[in-house]
């Protein structure tokens, strides 16, 4: 990523774009399904819900997974191979339908490379997803190897972590067939030479195009693509250094940014953070437009609501020998962790 570029802030647009219909045609057709994004409600988790999510933590497991995936995996390198097979398994071992999006692009150095964009759903015939995200590939240096901890082996982690330790809640709701999960994990996001429109996030460009390709019939109303069925892109990146500083940086998902500030206010109050400051708290309540450069663009440039959620500033050891292992809090990862169960649990209404 890149913490200068794109601003950050945009108007929802609740139209389809490329359809030949005429805007008016096209607002009345989309109706039903895009009320159901825009209205979408989370459900209020009492205390006790929420303090039973916040103890699902798993540490062996969390170790184990940065075991297998926080090493050197710049694309193609073996590395990057076994990565990429680890999270496949585990998230079909998982229960998950596990997909992948196969494509070659040229890339500056390295000439003509695969990537694969893994694709994991919950319930695959959802009809529409709240969206986990990250990258697992690492960034290339000439000079030594990039391990890239939190950039971005932590977050790939606490999605495959926040899959099994929800697997009870998630089974739950399993058969719901109106929203579900998905997570996806990109490949090819850190530029290979230097960072621009065609040399990074190539895993994300792919994806995005495709899925606004893809249409289909929505109760026999309209053409709807594979991005519409995204009601929001929530990214992890950069996380797993202490004392990470969160802003909201979309207005149109304030409300579901305020759910996450919430969530660290009930855990903070009732003393469920470890090496946690009160006077520092993670999720502030401002709106700041970093402008960040990251996997979110093509999606947001095609009008998915996005919820970023990486740290500003930046951790001082970003694209550094310095994100290795040793860098990583596990105390500030697993207070992230609760805080995330207790918004996918509120946001797809799981049983608690």
């Amino acid at each position: 990523m890149r913490g200068t570029g794109v601003g950050a802030l945009f108007l929802f647009l609740p139209l389809l774009v490329g359809c030949c219909q005429s805007a008016q045609n096209l607002q009345h057709r989309d109706s039903v399904f895009r009320r159901a994004k825009l209205l979408h409600k989370a459900s209020p988790l009492s205390q006790s819900q929420m303090y039973k999510l916040a103890t699902l933590s798993d540490h062996e497991h969390m170790d184990e997974v940065l075991d297998n995936i926080c090493i050197p995996r710049v694309v193609a390198s073996p590395g990057h191979q076994k990565v990429k097979q680890y999270i496949k398994s585990r998230m079909r071992e998982l229960g998950w339908t596990v997909e992948s999006d196969h494509f070659e692009e040229h890339t500056p150095l390295f000439g003509k490379l695969h990537f694969e964009n893994i694709v994991a759903k919950w319930n695959p015939n959802a009809e529409r997803y709240l969206t986990l995200a990250c990258h697992y590939d690492s960034k290339y240096e000439k000079n030594y190897e990039f391990v890239g901890a939190t950039d971005s082996a932590v977050p790939c982690m606490q999605l495959i972590n926040l899959a099994k330790v929800m697997q009870e809640q998630l089974n739950a709701a399993k058969q719901n067939d109106e929203v579900s999960l998905m997570l996806l994990f990109f490949d090819g996001e850190e530029a290979f030479k230097s960072w621009g429109p065609k040399d990074s996030i190539y895993g994300a460009r792919h994806l995005a195009d495709k899925w606004h390709k893809t249409k289909y019939i929505y109760r026999e109303e309209s053409e709807i693509s594979d991005l519409d069925r995204m009601d929001m892109l929530v990214l992890l990146d950069l996380l797993g250094a202490p004392k990470p500083i969160f802003y909201n940086y979309f207005n149109n998902t304030l409300k579901w940014y305020s759910l996450l500030s919430e969530a660290e206010d009930y855990l903070a109050s009732a003393n469920l953070l470890q090496n946690y400051d009160k006077r520092e708290k993670y999720f502030q309540k401002y709106t700041f437009p970093a402008g960040i450069e990251d996997d979110h663009i093509p999606f947001l440039r095609k009008n998915v609501p996005i919820l970023h959620l990486i740290p500003y500033p930046f951790p001082d050891f970003w694209h550094t020998e310095g994100d290795n292992r040793s860098a990583v809090d596990m105390a500030t990862v697993e207070n992230l962790n609760k805080i995330l169960r207790i918004f996918v649990a509120s946001y797809l209404n799981l049983p608690v």
